[in-house]
């Protein structure tokens, strides 16, 4: 009797990834070596959602209702507006409002520094948060080795600085245009580190972080160290006036450094929980399809870059009635 062949098991038919383009980038941090089939769908949903938090965004109930309430609470009396009575003062007064300034409109692009660290490797729960550990030392690292030098800046130049300028000329003071200048250069940089994660242009930093892994961590905390160059927190502004009418270098750079640890706090407990009880499900998730990494973190780049130009060189502007920006009711 003739032998009936067995019949071969379906073979389930996938459509590849799309594979990087010759030549244009090698596999590096922010860049994976697998692109997403719709990077144009990721981009535009990503530069979507930071316009509509633009248009939904109240910066006077974060900054008081949030802000301030946290800041008088972890104080124990009024925090806005009370004398700061000596430099031990200074510095838990700057650890207590960068906590209370983490969810401000020039600090809310942190929680993008999220989106490199997710999916690590599996293993045990503890064996994840002890590796978390290292890529948030070298992100507070970086954010307070720019914050701590830009107190010191303070602490030597006095009440000259731009901060210092309340003036309307043109409907601006020196202060918001130099927010402007900052929180915009820094949205700029996030959006193009999102493309690099894309593969759309190259990773700038490939090269550096061939030789020196650490370098993206390090640079991430220094852009995050940077927001407090011109940040218009009321709360902040404070503890940038004491800073530089003491002429204090050390406490200024000490006072700095606190404030920026409290800007990160918040989000690097956050991460720690994230990365405790769904990293095996993330590290799956991201494994089984390399590219949702590559989506993520170019997500939460775009998203945030978009966000902090639109809000602060467009919406701004807005707000000085010199142009039209779409406001949600409770945001005008």
């Amino acid at each position: 009797m003739a032998q009936t062949a067995e019949r071969p098991a379906p073979v389930e038919l996938r459509r590849p990834e799309r594979p990087a383009a010759t030549g244009r980038s090698a596999p590096s941090f922010f860049f994976s070596g697998h692109v997403p089939r719709r990077r144009a769908l990721v981009v535009a949903v990503s530069a979507l959602f930071g316009f509509a938090l633009t248009v939904v965004w109240s910066a006077e109930f974060v900054d008081r209702t949030i802000g301030d309430t946290v800041a008088d609470t972890l104080l124990g009396h009024t925090a806005k507006g009370s004398p700061i009575p000596g430099a031990l003062a200074g510095v838990f007064f700057a650890l207590v409002t960068g906590i209370a300034g983490t969810f401000t409109a020039c600090n809310i692009a942190v929680f993008s520094a999220l989106a490199p660290l997710t999916g690590g490797r599996s293993v045990s729960r503890r064996g994840r948060m002890a590796a978390a550990l290292r890529p948030l030392g070298q992100l507070a690292a970086g954010a307070v080795a720019v914050s701590a030098v830009y107190g010191m800046l303070v602490a030597m130049s006095g009440t000259g600085m731009p901060q210092f300028d309340e003036s309307q000329g043109g409907g601006l003071s020196g202060r918001l245009i130099q927010a402007m200048v900052v929180y915009g250069l820094i949205g700029l940089v996030m959006t193009y580190l999102g493309l690099s994660a894309l593969g759309v242009v190259r990773d700038p930093l490939a090269k550096l972080s061939a030789r020196y892994p650490s370098a993206p961590m390090l640079f991430m905390g220094g852009l995050i160290g940077a927001f407090l160059i011109g940040r218009p927190f009321p709360l902040f502004r404070q503890l940038f006036r004491d800073a530089a009418r003491s002429h204090d270098v050390l406490y200024g750079s000490v006072a700095f450094s606190l404030q920026t640890v409290g800007n990160i706090l918040v989000m690097s407990v956050l991460f720690l929980l994230v990365t405790g009880l769904f990293g095996d499900r993330l590290h799956r998730w991201m494994t089984k399809r390399p590219s949702r990494s590559a989506a993520l973190m170019a997500a939460g780049f775009i998203a945030a870059g978009v966000f902090l130009v639109l809000y602060w060189d467009v919406r701004l502007l807005a707000r000085r009635d010199l142009i039209w920006y779409p406001l949600a009711p409770w945001a005008a």
